[in-house]
């Protein structure tokens, strides 16, 4: 087999996979090579043809990728919260393009244009993984009441358009993972007053 095939098998398991975002260890698992120096050539190579952008350091991807994945694989452990699943899901109606994460640490980042705010939370909620549902494209985002609690935990009073959306005891069952008398207070309160 040419090289030049084993280049293409090469990116072309790639492509097949979900996954649209990379770092070397992925790429690595994904198509078998174990070489490190050979891995890094291949790579920087397929980056030369333009058949994958490298927009960070350690970060590779196709040319066509999502930026949430973009945007969940910069800083690890991390995961969609906050405002951004707030809009999709309907609780709060004011857009902002900002993609909304909570880790490890705080920290505003743009790449390729693309505006991402990382949170920091406390470690035992960042890796407690209730609430949260991971994709196959390697994306994890918080459930709905996830988010909601997260906003409320991290900002404190804050503002919803509207609760409708809110499954109130799903809400209540992940209350546990912040152990916060603050927040259950905070919820408690919120959830009543929502019932007059």
């Amino acid at each position: 087999m040419s090289s030049r095939n084993t280049i293409s098998n090469w990116i072309l398991k790639l492509y097949q996979s979900p996954k649209s975002v990379f770092g070397l260890a992925d790429i690595a698992l994904l198509t078998g090579e174990s070489d490190p120096i050979s891995l890094t050539k291949k790579v920087h190579y397929q980056v030369s043809k333009g058949n994958l952008k490298n927009p960070r350091k350690g970060l590779y991807t196709k040319p066509i990728f999502s930026e949430i994945a973009l945007a969940g694989t910069l800083y690890t452990p991390s995961y969609l919260s906050l405002d951004y699943v707030l809009q999709k899901e309907g609780l709060q109606f004011q857009y902002d393009p900002t993609i909304t994460l909570v880790s490890y640490v705080s920290r505003s980042v743009q790449i390729d244009g693309i505006n991402i705010k990382y949170r920091k939370i406390k470690d035992a909620i960042l890796l407690n993984t209730n609430g949260i549902i991971a994709r196959e494209d390697g994306v994890n985002i918080a459930s709905k009441e996830r988010a909601f609690l997260d906003m409320l935990y991290l900002n404190g009073d804050t503002y919803f358009d509207t609760l409708d959306a809110l499954d109130k005891q799903k809400v209540l069952s992940l209350l546990p993972i912040y152990d916060s008398k603050a927040l259950t207070k905070r919820v408690n309160k919120i959830l009543i007053d929502e019932h007059k």
